[in-house]
């Protein structure tokens, strides 16, 4: 029998965790340039549509289909276009309907492909971003997914590290933030270096728009880490406070930096440690304390803080900090399970300060880095291919001019048409020369 209120709990999930995507579009395209915010918001909007797709089609058979061996991959064939789950449950009495279970793990698909995305802003062709993301996803996330989320249950086997291995990651530490972090740092590789990175001043061109999208990932979050727990019961109510405090305390670590850096506390700063301590209390939210979550979280804030910096030193343009925050982040969250878990926390694990237990630390690692191998690895494999068969990279001319206008044909803010008693719009080939000559003449401007 199915369990309305707690079906009817993770549908409100779901939906929170839908609206994080076009949370992280404004987030993201609040931080790039002007000429570049629509582009950015639309890889984001390109994931959503996409991804939702092939997840009922096969990804979800990928993911939580019958192990197909070692715990790697489910089979695809299983649950094709979610063929025989519209009258079935996931657990039995009480449980919940699979259609539920199927539209809470697509989301999760969703965003993790949209998060790569803020590695190459400015930079990246709309149309090889969406071939990038359909291959990505299939060859990557639905398998990782598979590993981390697929629980052996009764005759069904699952993943080999949610299972064989036994890491906790309670909402997508590995699977999630490592995974698209790596992803996000191999294909800043292959597609190299913007324009003027390291040289010129790439501000975000509307902090506003920044703070709101961190305020809506915020919000959609507590569905990401409550609604993981499957059941409006106490591991629910445990995961949502640890969400809420952890961030807090993230959001504090990184301002405190900030001013004992660089003299100041900036907004760009505190809504970057939103998202800093979100990313790492995910996977650890149902096996600290609230205590051990806001250690969590204030070292998260300042570990990533420092570690945007990176890029500079190491010399790869990581657009919008997804290494920095999402990869670092995530690792710190899996691998700190290990350090402060605490038996009385609803996964009932010990760790090195709560039992001098180190079998759950190495578990931990284990897994990290087996995720972060792997998505490195293959990211950089298909980015190559496509940089070399139809282009992942535009033209340096376009980069200049701006990726809205020369991509999209479209600007995301017409300053033209203030100054224009005109209601018709100039055509696109029109404006683009326009722009190209503006951005011209302000490069000799600077120079």
């Amino acid at each position: 029998m199915v369990n309305t209120g707690d079906t009817a709990w993770i549908l409100i999930s779901a939906a929170l965790v839908m609206l994080m995507t076009p949370g992280l579009a404004l987030f993201y395209g609040g931080m790039v340039r002007a000429k570049s915010v629509l582009n950015m918001m639309m890889m984001s909007f390109g994931a959503l549509a996409l991804i939702s797709v092939l997840w009922v089609l096969y990804g979800y058979s990928m993911a939580f289909g019958d192990d197909v061996g070692l715990g790697l991959l489910g089979d695809p064939s299983q649950f094709f276009g979610l063929a025989g789950l519209m009258e079935d449950v996931t657990t039995g009495d009480g449980g919940l309907p699979a259609m539920a279970f199927v539209g809470f793990q697509a989301v999760f698909a969703i965003i993790t492909v949209a998060l790569i995305s803020g590695a190459i802003a400015d930079r990246a062709r709309f149309g090889a971003w969406m071939v990038f993301a359909g291959i990505w996803a299939t060859v990557v996330y639905f398998p990782v997914a598979h590993w981390v989320f697929d629980f052996s249950l009764d005759e069904h086997v699952g993943g080999w590290i949610a299972n064989d291995l036994a890491a906790i990651d309670f909402a997508g530490g590995t699977a999630v933030h490592i995974n698209a972090g790596a992803a996000g740092l191999a294909l800043a590789l292959v597609l190299g270096e913007r324009r003027g990175f390291g040289r010129e001043a790439m501000r975000p061109h509307n902090l506003p728009l920044v703070m709101i999208g961190a305020g809506l990932l915020w919000f959609g979050w507590f569905g990401f880490n409550a609604g993981s727990a499957l059941a409006a019961d106490n591991t629910a109510a445990v995961a949502w406070v640890n969400t809420l405090v952890a961030t807090g305390a993230a959001t504090l670590g990184w301002l405190l930096v900030e001013r004992i850096r660089d003299g100041h506390s900036t907004s760009l700063g505190g809504a970057s440690g939103v998202v800093a301590g979100l990313v790492a209390i995910t996977p650890a939210c149902s096996a600290v304390s609230p205590v051990g979550a806001i250690l969590i979280g204030a070292i998260a804030g300042g570990l990533c803080a420092l570690a945007v910096g990176l890029k500079y030193k190491l010399g790869y343009d990581d657009s919008l900090d997804v290494v920095g925050v999402h990869l670092v982040g995530g690792l710190w969250g899996t691998i700190a399970i290990g350090f402060l878990a605490d038996p009385d926390a609803p996964a009932g694990v010990e760790s090195l300060f709560f039992g001098g237990s180190v079998d759950q630390l190495w578990r931990q690692v284990v897994g990290a880095v087996a995720v972060l191998v792997f998505s490195f690895v293959l990211t950089l494999i298909i980015g190559t291919v496509l940089q070399k068969t139809m282009g992942f990279r535009i033209s340096e001319e376009d980069e200049v001019t701006g990726i809205d206008t020369a991509v999209h044909a479209e600007s995301g803010y017409d300053l033209a048409a203030l100054g224009s008693s005109s209601s018709t719009a100039a055509p696109a080939g029109q404006a683009r020369a326009t722009a190209q000559e503006l951005a011209r003449t302000t490069e000799r401007t600077l120079a």
